[in-house]
């Protein structure tokens, strides 16, 4: 499944009293033949370059919709949700970490979310669940960011021309053509440069974002503004679970061994450090964007609250600052499109290249560019025919982000480590995942009820 011995074993021979240390090189098998694992997942990185990965995966323009969610749930559930979330993820994700850490330790470095599932529930649960799960989901992100890409473009075209009659399914193709040719980068780690640039990005336009939000809310164009969450009854309880649903989504993650996976050997202590540089960034950027944009706008507040910067078409902040915000965005989804490209990578090479030929070889290149493109195009046409960025978030949040970053991580590490029935750390991840079965059934039903109640107002390749 792509696991390999971290360290070669070695032997120690002597001859006329001197001692000389020998690697024996380890039996190569049809794992290590794996050439998914062997070009995509590269493990040449630092724990820099791990924090770099992991900003890019979670700090990502989907952030823009908190003070949307913040809408259905009000300043103090709100508040509570982000908070909590975060809290509960970052245990989350440094218990991933240290199941990784043990494996690779006894010799069997998991480089995959299927291979952690594989070893430690069994084959069934690798092969019919979380490898499936888990390549949904990031495919779904693509398509997601992709829509978002075009939004993007859009946005600009209609600051610069406001009466543009171009249609939003023609900005996502736009946007499809850049990943087109970004795709083709070899490796996860081959992105560590632009996962840094992107880490920069999304400090640059959540500040925009923030500063812009404050400067409306003081402004004579100010909106008027109301905190109280409009729904009631049946609507209301679905609103929360929506929101929910969202917020999991914000700081879903869903690739974290895959990450790990880039780190050279030894791993111990290097995840760690990254998720520190990963979450001194979350908390900088999503509290601020969440409670600025709420604030200046209140239940008001868009899927993506750059939208409230426009009323009808009329920008409430000078055009350069806006267009300045929206590159910042633009250019930052794009490198979160390639992260969240790698486990279909993996799932492609695995497929289609021979891991005996050179990773540059004609052999690999061409079943590569074909199939990496092929993937982009469908992802581009499906954003181009499904503009329903909010609800699409929300189901993906509720159906696939909670299982694997709330409640796989809580059993992954009970069945490892094993710890006593009577410890607090088994019953906490025992709460942690239950609760988290509950909000995710409950997020799901009620993300598919939206989304039938908006669907009559969609049509496909509409011009939102």
């Amino acid at each position: 499944m792509g696991s390999y011995v971290e360290d070669p074993p070695k032997a120690t021979l002597s001859e006329n009293g001197a001692t000389e240390e020998v690697v024996i090189p380890p039996k190569i098998n049809k794992e290590q033949l794996d050439a998914g694992a062997l070009f995509v997942l590269k493990s040449k990185g630092s724990w820099w370059h791990c924090g770099y990965h992991l900003t890019t995966a979670i700090v990502a323009p989907a952030l823009l919709s908190l003070p949307f969610a913040f809408g259905l749930l009000g300043w103090s559930a709100g508040v509570v949700s982000l908070v909590l979330a975060g809290l509960v993820t970052f245990y989350s994700y440094t218990l991933l970490s240290l199941v990784l850490e043990h494996h690779a330790s006894i010799g069997k470095r998991q480089l995959r979310f299927r291979d952690m599932a594989h070893d430690i529930l069994g084959p069934g649960w690798g092969r019919y669940f979380v490898g499936p799960l888990q390549l949904g989901i990031c495919y779904g992100a693509v398509i997601a960011c992709t829509l978002l890409g075009g939004q993007n473009l859009k946005y600009i075209y209609l600051v610069t021309t406001p009466n543009g009659t171009m249609q939003l399914y023609q900005f996502i193709v736009i946007f499809g053509g850049l990943t087109l040719v970004m795709a083709q980068m070899p490796s996860f780690h081959s992105l560590r440069h632009i996962n840094l640039v992107s880490l920069l990005l999304c400090l640059a336009y959540c500040a925009c974002t923030t500063a812009g939000a404050i400067y409306i809310g003081y402004s004579k164009d100010a909106p008027k503004r109301d905190y109280s969450v409009t729904e009631s009854g049946v609507n209301r309880l679905f609103g929360f679970f929506n929101a929910f649903s969202i917020i999991a989504t914000t700081y879903g993650n869903g690739i974290i061994p895959e990450i790990q996976a880039t780190i050279a050997p030894p791993v111990t202590g290097k995840m760690f450090k990254g998720l520190l540089v990963c979450y001194s960034v979350v908390a900088t950027t999503f509290l601020s964007v969440s409670v600025s944009g709420y604030w200046a706008f209140g239940n008001q507040s868009q899927q993506s609250v750059l939208s409230n910067f426009l009323v009808n078409n009329k920008p409430l902040l000078p055009k350069w600052f806006l267009l300045i915000t929206n590159v910042f965005t633009l250019v930052q989804v794009s490198a979160v499109v390639l992260v969240y490209m790698q486990p279909t990578n993996v799932v492609i090479e695995r497929a289609f290249a021979d891991p005996k030929k050179g990773e540059f070889s004609v052999r690999n290149i061409v079943p590569r560019l074909i199939f990496r493109s092929l993937s982009i195009i469908v992802a581009t046409t499906l954003a181009a025919m499904l503009p329903f960025f909010g609800d699409i978030m929300a189901l993906f949040g509720a159906f696939g982000c909670i299982p694997l970053d709330f409640i796989l991580p809580m059993i992954f590490y009970n069945v490892t480590f094993k710890p006593s029935k009577k410890s607090l750390t088994y019953w906490g991840n025992t709460f942690i995942a239950v609760i988290s079965t509950v909000l995710a059934l409950v997020g799901a039903v009620a993300s598919v009820r939206q989304i039938f109640l908006d669907a009559k107002t969609y049509r496909l390749f509409a011009n939102l």
